[in-house]
């Protein structure tokens, strides 16, 4: 069942470096069957370890591995972190050397790649209808420098990234010209992330976003570049701020575009208590296991460039940032208990599209949520996953597109 990860190893050249993290020893367990795999600089070995134990012991049911195997598994089963966030996979022994070599684990088992022939280069070198720019702005009485992109013209789509990354998340938006012609397209870095620094004296603190430093720096922002009206979309944590800016200014929004939008967020994977993510660890590469983590939030079906953009934007954030965004979705901005249901009344529109693929806001959490506040429009979005705008552009604007014509047929 097992003899393909021998030939995963050879075939991709990432792999190698993988194996420079040590020897790892796996016992693979399905059903009654069992396989002993050693991975060291030699590749990819079947037997008894070389140590008598293995490291890590995995086992699922033999048709929860079968469709892992598949070229599009089932919500739930599209790499080993995601199998085992939703329970079908149970991971044993060494959870230091898991995280660690996660970022391995899912390119041995997991579907990383399409198949797709690589796009071919340009005919001619293109300049892209993006400007970037740094705003200098207050915010939370202290000095900042924010970065932001632009494109087009008209009602302004002011749009905020997920935990982690940065607003290169929205470059296909950005450069769409179905959006840019009536749109204003506007996505910044929060502080801390992409090419916005954190303010002076930063080294003194331990990042954590809040419920009030995120809303506080997304109305700045919006103060600063004098828009009127704006529409605001975010995605994950995004997905969730929108909310918040909804409950506290909605009547400064035109309307207000949550992707992957819940009340609430978990992680359900056994014995992973969110303080203790790895990701700010010095015997793990915190990058490393933040893309690699990420893969599991992708649809198998998306497009592997846009799957390896999205996760390589994750692999370059700062220390302790991802985390300290996390702060934020699992626990302060959480709205189960902060009156989520007045955004029923509120001055704010507000449209939910949740990717089916998406194990963290699923499409039953964006459901509950839409039924709960009277959202303007939901819909599950096919082949996609928690980045929508990023992991699969071309299915993601099939869905955006009609609900920005909506908006712009809203009474100003």
């Amino acid at each position: 069942m097992f003899d393909f990860l021998a030939e995963r190893a050879h075939a991709h050249p990432h792999i190698a470096l993988q194996r420079g993290f040590g020897p790892l020893a796996l016992e693979l367990r399905s059903g009654g069957e069992t396989a002993f795999v050693t991975i060291d600089a030699g590749g990819v070995r079947f037997g008894p370890s070389a140590s008598g134990s293995a490291d890590l012991v995995m086992s699922a049911r033999p048709e929860a591995w079968a469709e892992l195997r598949k070229d599009n598994p089932a919500p739930g089963f599209q790499t080993v972190a995601t199998m085992r966030r939703a329970q079908h996979l149970t991971v044993t022994g060494d959870m230091t050397k898991f995280q660690r070599h996660l970022l391995l684990l899912e390119m041995l088992f997991s579907g990383l790649e399409d198949g797709r022939p690589e796009a071919p280069p340009p005919a001619a070198p293109a300049v892209e209808p993006v400007t970037g720019r740094y705003l200098r702005l207050g915010i939370g009485g202290r000095a900042h420098r924010l970065y932001f992109e632009e494109a087009g013209a008209g009602l302004p789509l002011l749009c905020l990234h997920t935990a982690g990354s940065d607003g290169r998340q929205y470059r296909h938006i950005l450069n769409d010209p179905e959006v840019t012609a009536r749109f204003r397209v506007i996505a910044f870095d929060l502080p801390w992330h992409g090419k916005s620094s954190p303010p002076e004296g930063f080294g003194k603190e331990v990042y954590r976003l809040t419920t009030d430093s995120y809303v506080e720096t997304v109305m700045a922002v919006a103060d600063a570049l004098k828009l009127e009206q704006p529409v605001v979309m975010g995605c994950s944590i995004g997905g969730r701020a929108v909310l918040h800016l909804a409950l506290r200014h909605g009547s400064r929004f035109r309307a207000a575009i949550g992707l992957q939008s819940a009340l609430y967020a978990e992680d359900r994977s056994p014995g992973d208590p969110v303080p203790d993510m790895a990701l700010a660890r010095p015997d793990i590469h915190a990058g490393m296991a933040a893309g690699a983590s990420m893969a599991g939030m992708t649809a198998p079906g998306s497009p592997a460039a846009e799957r390896w953009e999205t996760m390589w934007h994750y692999m370059q954030g700062g220390p302790g940032v991802f985390a300290g965004d996390l702060h934020y979705y699992f626990e302060d901005g959480d709205l189960r208990n902060a009156g989520a249901a007045a955004l029923a009344d509120s001055d704010c529109p507000i449209y939910l599209l949740s990717g089916e693929y998406d194990v963290s806001a699923t499409p039953e959490m964006g459901r509950e949520l839409a039924e709960l506040i009277g959202a303007a429009h939901f819909e599950v979005m096919k082949d996609v996953g928690h980045f929508p705008m990023s992991e699969n552009p071309e299915a993601f604007r099939r869905y955006l597109l009609p609900v920005l014509d909506s908006i712009l047929a809203l009474k100003p």
